[in-house]
């Protein structure tokens, strides 16, 4: 939006007008981006959404990279979206997105947890990420968990600290960090006996085998992917913390009276 609207202003006339309209038809919501400015001509909408293809506007005087229409594109395409233009010279452009709504993450069914509610109750989880959305997101997420304590680290080796002082029972860490990367995190928690048996789940936006095999190696319980799947990051969370919960039974006295 923020690409569209900036356009919508630079490639006006003087004294013209941006016009925003949201329309919802059949469950998608389209919005459009209408101007007053010269207008665009058919060849030269073909090539609009093209890297670094300024359409000679760099001649103008008017600022730009030439990487917003495309960058744009492909953020909407990504959420399953599409865009496109209509035009006519002299009389001014219409940018349109079309997109389906998201489901809330409230509506979405959580998966039926493995655990008794009242083992799955009392936990902390620390989350490892310089993103304060992301964060957000996990706290909403784990909002209705019963007595689910969350702790929260922008930076690898504050989370590394909160994870020796507080013994968390899991760690969700992104991959990367402004200060050390998350894979050196998850070597540093391996490496540590207090937090070597902790689960550690992965999020990221990096999404190749190539990166999930490497971080898997390094000791990563789980691995997924950004924006998060809320149905299965719950489902990873709770087979995380029964992990968890095997771990610490198994450290206590056997029967015999002898460690297990």
């Amino acid at each position: 939006m923020l690409s569209l609207l900036s356009n919508a202003v630079k490639y006006n006339r003087e004294g013209g007008s941006a016009t925003v309209l949201v329309d919802r038809v059949d469950g998608s919501i389209t919005i459009r981006v209408s101007d007053t400015g010269p207008g665009l001509r058919s060849e030269d909408r073909e090539r609009l959404f093209s890297p670094f293809d300024r359409l000679g506007a760099e001649r103008t005087g008017i600022e730009g990279t030439g990487l917003g229409l495309a960058l744009t594109k492909a953020l909407v395409e990504g959420m399953g979206g599409s865009i496109g233009v209509e035009s006519e010279i002299g009389a001014g452009s219409t940018f349109w997105l079309a997109l389906s709504p998201a489901e809330a993450p409230s509506s979405i069914e959580e998966p039926a947890s493995s655990m008794p509610e009242g083992e799955l109750g009392a936990h902390t989880i620390l989350c490892i990420d310089d993103n304060p959305s992301n964060l957000t997101l996990v706290e909403r997420i784990l909002a209705n968990r019963p007595e689910v304590r969350i702790l929260k680290a922008s930076q690898g080796r504050m989370g590394l600290d909160l994870a020796r002082e507080h013994h968390p029972d899991l760690i969700v860490v992104d991959v990367h960090l402004p200060d050390i990367p998350g894979e050196q995190v998850i070597r540093s928690l391996r490496n540590d006996p207090a937090t070597g048996r902790t689960p550690v789940i992965v999020s990221s936006a990096d999404v190749t085998q190539k990166q999930r095999k490497r971080l898997m190696a390094a000791g990563a319980t789980e691995y997924l992917s950004k924006p998060l799947n809320v149905t299965r990051f719950l489902a990873a969370v709770d087979e995380a913390l029964g992990i968890r919960s095997e771990n610490v039974r198994s450290q206590r006295p056997g029967r015999a009276g002898l460690p297990a």
